[in-house]
């Protein structure tokens, strides 16, 4: 799935506009990214879209160089869970 970017967030909507899920973020000085919240819409949840917008914040901080504070539930569950796929990353 592609997500758009917003400010300080990835997102997709559907065809009518509505939100499917997002996930937000915000930059901690030069070198840190702490994601707040991550949300889903209930009728597309259990399709992983939580999943992919953490790894896409993952994939930009990879890109630029950047640790992950994942202080949303959600995203923290996953980091705890998959320690070595986020190791580079997590702070």
């Amino acid at each position: 799935m592609i997500f758009d970017i917003g400010e300080s967030r990835f997102y997709k909507n559907d065809d009518n506009e509505n939100l499917i899920g997002e996930i937000t973020y915000s930059v901690a000085g030069s070198s840190m990214i702490i994601i707040d919240h991550t949300f889903v819409h209930d009728d597309y949840r259990g399709q992983g879209i939580a999943a992919q917008l953490v790894d896409r914040v993952v994939e930009m901080a990879r890109d630029e160089n950047k640790k992950i504070i994942p202080l949303c539930p959600f995203a923290k569950g996953m980091f705890e869970r998959n320690t070595t796929l986020y190791a580079d990353v997590m702070r």
